[in-house]
């Protein structure tokens, strides 16, 4: 098992960033962000799809609302109508979970190339050889890296906890854009939750760990907000561009910032 994770994720991933960084001017830093955008574009089809799923998702709510009401007392016929209401609008409320599981071994592929490509002992750096591409003697040329980029070493976490807090800030963006108003307390108080608990487990995370892969998660947030925004504008994020709350479940005023003009 551990032999295909190398042959299939891991040893791409450590030359792709070799590669990047002989082109880059030896600059790890940009090696990470440009290989976040590639990353990105490679799997924009599928993330554009999880983002008109969970906007598709969100329009669908007052519908599910109504159900819930309706068959509040019927567990069995509730699950019924909603699965019967998502193959009729031709949602899929599962469609939202592929993205992060493709990620999911892109996020702890990177890790391992970070932490192996910054040695930090001779014996960690022969682990880096043996990795290294034997047909592009140019790669194993480029070693040792150098790990700084900025104030960072990129293979250390960040002393200042600057990314922590830029990871969790570009997060929060990003979630609050994909947040829909709902007039239902229970949901209302479910999306702040969310809102705030997945930026702060990854500010959390990127506290410990490389503050390369933190630098990972601020980009690839950049991104994915830039991509949401021509999905469905600034969403709920709006609402504090404009400093107008409106009513609990009511959207936003048009013209007042809601969302792209069209």
């Amino acid at each position: 098992m551990g032999q295909i994770w190398n042959a299939v994720i891991f040893e791409p991933m450590l030359n792709g960033l070799l590669f990047l960084y002989s082109l880059l001017g030896r600059n790890f830093g940009f090696s990470v962000v440009v290989f976040t955008v590639l990353v990105r574009v490679l799997t924009l089809p599928i993330t554009m799809q999880q983002m008109r799923s969970a906007k598709a998702s969100q329009e669908l709510q007052p519908k599910l609302q109504e159900l819930q009401k309706k068959y509040k007392d019927n567990r069995e016929k509730l699950a019924e109508e909603q699965m019967k209401l998502y193959k009729e609008s031709g949602v899929n409320p599962l469609g939202c979970l592929v993205p992060t599981l493709i990620q999911l071994p892109i996020w702890i592929g990177l890790y391992q190339s970070i932490i192996n490509a910054l040695p930090d002992n001779p014996l960690q750096l022969l682990n880096l050889a043996r990795h290294i591409y034997p047909q592009f003697p140019l790669l194993s040329s480029l070693v040792p890296l150098n790990p700084r980029f900025l104030w960072l070493h990129l293979g250390r976490p960040d002393p200042y906890y600057i990314v922590p807090i830029l990871v969790v800030a570009t997060m929060w963006v990003q979630q609050k854009m994909m947040a829909a108003p709902t007039a239902d307390p229970q949901q209302q108080a479910m999306n702040q939750s969310m809102e705030l608990m997945m930026p702060m487990m990854f500010g959390i995370i990127t506290l410990q760990l490389a503050s390369g892969l933190g630098l990972y998660f601020v980009a690839t947030n950049v991104v994915g907000i830039i991509q949401q925004y021509f999905v469905s504008g600034w969403g709920a994020l709006a609402t504090l561009f404009s400093g107008q709350a409106g009513p609990a479940g009511a959207a936003p005023p048009k013209g007042k910032g809601y969302g792209r003009k069209k």
